[in-house]
């Protein structure tokens, strides 16, 4: 495939996951019931950004070492951890009602006694989560197009690319542990 080719689906790409996820928190969530305890994915997907921090931090030490098979699949493992992400993370979203920062009684309200009672960490909570999302609806062409440049051997567009992708990509994924771990304790 040509170049103009690729640009035009990783733009695609870009555009129809957060169209796809903006429209699962205004449909209607279903009453269908799966097979487990879907409040354990949110855990999970702690797990998976974890992990992908993890693999980001090794595929940095790698190049940094000239071990670029490593770093390589160190990236393309983070892909994946990623996509299986993105997946369950849809699937927990199209099942489920959105958690609700501060609603200590879980019934899908916070009021203003809840809200005293986070006080001013409820501040940190949406700047973090705010920046989250707006970041990772960024690194989705930002990964796609380091992977392309990387593919194409074209390492001077790679590295280039790659200096901006990495950092976002690393903060994206630690604040996605960082917004579980505080949210946590109001999930019902």
């Amino acid at each position: 495939m040509k170049n103009k080719n690729l640009n035009i689906i990783i733009t695609i790409v870009s555009i129809v996951i957060p169209v796809a996820v903006a429209i699962l928190f205004v449909l209607p969530q279903p009453n269908v019931q799966v097979g487990f305890d879907v409040k354990v994915m949110p855990f999970f997907h702690a797990v998976l950004n974890s992990a992908t921090a993890v693999l980001l931090l090794a595929s940095l030490f790698f190049i940094k070492n000239g071990r670029k098979t490593a770093h390589k699949w160190a990236n393309l493992s983070a892909v994946g951890l990623s996509v299986i992400f993105l997946l369950s993370y849809v699937t927990y979203h199209f099942l489920t009602e959105s958690t609700k920062f501060g609603d200590m009684d879980h019934n899908g309200v916070v009021d203003a006694a809840e809200i005293a009672a986070v006080g001013g960490v409820r501040y940190a909570y949406y700047f973090l989560l705010l920046t989250h999302i707006v970041l990772a609806v960024v690194i989705v062409p930002l990964v796609l197009f380091t992977l392309l440049r990387g593919f194409q051997s074209d390492w001077p567009k790679h590295r280039r690319i790659a200096r901006i992708t990495w950092p976002i990509w690393f903060y994206v994924a630690i604040t996605g542990v960082v917004v579980y771990m505080m949210i946590s304790p109001y999930y019902a």
